[in-house]
Formats: C-alpha cells, structure tokens, sequence
C-alpha cells in the first residue's frame, strides 16, 4: 500500500542548518522504525510570508509499505 507522510519546520534566520539536520533526522527516524518502508518519492517545497521571505519548509515522504 502506498502512503504519504508530512513533516514541516519553521524556519528562522541563522538556523535553518540546524532546522533541516532536526527535520531529516525526524524522516530518517520515521522510515527506520519500521522494516518494509520503500522510498518512492521526498520532496520539499518553502512556505513563504507576505513579503516573499521564506518562513518555513514541509517535506512529503511518499512510500510503500510491505509486510
């Protein structure tokens, strides 16, 4: 069966490095946790503010999971 997950994270000025390490540990946990997870797709795209600044990013994991 295929499934879709959702991360997101807010992003602040001088530490998004950070942000984007804690949110790709979060994905990675996720998919280890359980054995049968097959990747098919991650993508990410930015949320932005009223002035274009970007204040956020969501990330989607699409994936497959086996017995």
């Amino acid at each position: 069966m295929i499934k879709v997950k959702t991360f997101t994270s807010p992003l602040k000025v001088f530490h998004t490095k950070q942000e984007l390490g804690q949110m790709d540990e979060q994905v990675n946990t996720f998919l280890s946790e359980k054995a049968g997870r097959k990747v098919i797709s991650v993508s990410d795209t930015c949320t932005t503010d009223d002035n274009g600044a970007t204040i956020g990013i969501i990330r989607v994991v699409a994936y497959e999971e086996t017995a």
